[in-house]
């Protein structure tokens, strides 16, 4: 039986810069963070994936690869737009179940659309939906199977703008032919160990017993992997998040202490309207540092659980003042928030002056949802602010919200 239909986006950041600017239809695009050859790829359009440009290509080399390549700065905030508009699309065939990233989402079948005619109706549906109501070029593949991760499996068995059946009684044999790594979850360490305990290929994968499989991943996901793989739903308990954090290579005109010390507050900002948006409080702060050369540095601070910002600048900037000096100049720069702790789990001192900072947090946030993150800032990072160091990015496992326009060079 069938009961899930997985939507992903092919090429998606750059599938949407050519739906915007029809002269790059048809052309090689790579979406880059900044125009400069000493950054990577974030997105190839198929046209340049062709000569091998690749998400993480060097742009340096992308441009060697690809003498005709685009080269466009990404733009988060249309990108953002771009995904509500789609999941409005798709919701007018049928309901979005999860939103999984930016450029991927699942829907549960139900009813008579469980049958295959129906199910293969009905993604002809979406994608003519999408074609007249977002754009001709957003382009998506569609995978139709018994559970996510068949569906998932689906969509990359045919790319661009493929649609894939996999019913029950096609498995595991109609999996055989792909690679280990084609497989959601099995990354170069999994293979590694799969490979230790004698499994090189998908069929061996499909065909060992049970507790093999087990064996092999170390615990109950070799299970939960066995049953996938066969079709069967797999229940998965909701995941809380533990750590949040942000990292970020600084240009040549920010590698001084100056620069890093704004970059590194920066970074904590960013990290703050998250994690309150997620309504965490944060336990310990974290700060790394890079430097020119290879040095290292890293420490953590334990603090009682916060979601203030001044208390948790203060927290940083003990941190900083802790670095160990380096000759080097610092080439790059980490802020984590860690010991997360949900709503209703942690309680405010009222002998600290957090309870007194309520209503300027709440301010910050309403502020930074309406105008963007330049609205109000703490003065720590104006000079990464004004050279448009560590701009809001999109995780491809965490959509933005539709705050006002900022820059994601």
């Amino acid at each position: 039986m069938l009961r899930a239909l997985f939507i992903d986006f092919n090429a998606y950041f750059a599938s949407v810069e050519q739906q915007e600017r029809p002269e790059l239809r048809g052309q090689p695009v790579a979406v880059v963070p900044m125009l400069t050859d000493h950054t990577s790829c974030i997105a190839a359009s198929y046209e340049a994936k062709a000569f091998g440009v690749r998400t993480g290509t060097m742009v340096g080399d992308a441009r060697r690869l690809c003498p005709g390549l685009h080269l466009v700065e990404s733009r988060t905030r249309t990108y953002v737009e771009y995904h509500h508009r789609l999941i409005e699309a798709v919701e007018s065939c049928i309901h979005v179940e999860h939103v999984l990233s930016i450029d991927e989402m699942v829907a549960e079948l139900t009813g008579p659309v469980r049958e295959r005619e129906n199910a293969i109706a009905l993604a002809g549906r979406i994608k003519e939906r999408i074609r007249r109501e977002v754009g001709e070029c957003l382009r998506c593949s569609i995978g139709i199977a018994p559970n996510p991760f068949l569906a998932k499996t689906a969509t990359d068995m045919q790319k661009p703008d493929g649609l894939v059946v996999l019913e029950k009684a096609e498995l595991p044999q109609r999996l055989f032919a792909l690679k280990l790594r084609e497989l959601v979850g099995i990354g170069p360490r999994m293979e590694k160990r799969l490979h230790e305990h004698g499994i090189y290929t998908v069929e061996q994968l499909c065909t060992v017993d049970r507790d093999r499989v087990r064996e092999a991943w170390g615990g109950i996901e070799g299970e939960r992997m066995y049953d996938q793989l066969r079709g069967e739903p797999v229940f998965r308990a909701p995941t809380r998040r533990t750590t949040i954090g942000h990292s970020h290579v600084l240009a040549p005109v920010l590698r001084t202490e100056k620069g890093a010390h704004s970059v590194v507050h920066r970074l904590l900002q960013k990290a703050v309207a998250r994690m309150r948006g997620m309504h965490y409080a944060a336990g310990i702060v974290g700060l790394s540092l890079r430097y020119v050369g290879g040095g290292r540095w890293s420490d953590d601070l334990r603090i009682e659980p916060t979601q203030d910002r001044l208390t948790l600048n203060a927290a940083l900037q003990t941190l900083w003042e802790r670095r160990r000096p380096f000759a080097a100049d610092p080439l790059a720069v980490g802020v984590t928030l860690a010991h997360l702790v949900g709503e209703g789990n942690w309680t405010p001192s009222l002998f600290r002056a957090e309870h007194k900072h309520a209503a300027l947090n709440d301010v910050i946030d309403q502020l930074t949802e309406k105008i963007g993150p330049q609205a109000a800032y703490f003065g720590s990072a104006h000079e990464a602010l004004k050279a448009r160091a560590a701009p809001s990015r999109i995780a491809f496992s965490r959509v933005p919200g539709l705050g006002p326009a900022e820059s994601a060079g």
